[in-house]
């Protein structure tokens, strides 16, 4: 029995963009691309490409920053619908993806950034993500959305809190363009029954 169900649920794929950056951490702002080659390592090119990376400070109570592991952190994938929601919160009639870092953004699945970690998003061509978790807001997205649209990006990390998408690796190499679609495949399992309390130790 496969450990992980398919879905009714089917995303499709309305932007694509790729992170180029020339030793600046901050330098978050992508670029737009009709389509990509997905690889193991990610897109080349691309500044979150790798088969490992340096650890940064969402995995610090683990390894001390800069350690090298594992990259499960080579795409950034966001929700049309959500993005939609964070700029009418800090009153912008659009929210560019390009200001946010982005890699993929789909349109269609519900409450994306909540889907369950190891939920896989798979093309009809068989390249395959794999959601490792939501991606938490930080400040650069807002830096960018300051310099095109002065006064508007302050707001942007509380507006984002549980709408900033998820990161992803590939498991199954091949390409992704724009207008793809995306089946949605979650883990057969429940919930942790512990986790609540997990969270609050």
């Amino acid at each position: 029995m496969s450990a992980l169900k398919p879905t009714d649920v089917i995303g499709r794929i309305v932007w694509l963009g790729l992170v180029k950056r020339d030793g600046d951490e901050s330098q978050i702002r992508s670029t737009p691309r009709e389509e990509v080659y997905a690889s193991f390592a990610g897109v080349e090119g691309e500044a979150h490409g790798g088969l490992t990376r340096p650890s940064c400070v969402r995995v610090k109570t683990m390894h001390p920053e800069g350690t090298e592991i594992a990259n499960v952190r080579q795409f950034s994938i966001l929700s049309a619908e959500e993005m939609a929601e964070i700029a009418a919160e800090i009153g912008l009639d659009r929210l560019e993806p390009e200001w946010l870092g982005a890699s993929i953004v789909v349109e269609g699945i519900p409450d994306f950034t909540h889907v369950p970690p190891s939920a896989r998003l798979q093309t009809e061509a068989g390249t395959t993500l794999v959601i490792d978790m939501h991606n938490r807001p930080c400040h650069f997205p807002g830096m960018e959305i300051e310099q095109d649209r002065p006064g508007h990006g302050k707001p942007f990390m509380r507006a984002a809190e549980g709408r900033r998408g998820v990161t992803a690796w590939i498991e199954r190499e091949g390409p992704l363009a724009v207008g793809d679609s995306l089946r949605l495949h979650v883990p057969d399992q429940r919930a942790w029954a512990h986790l609540d309390a997990a969270r609050a130790s």
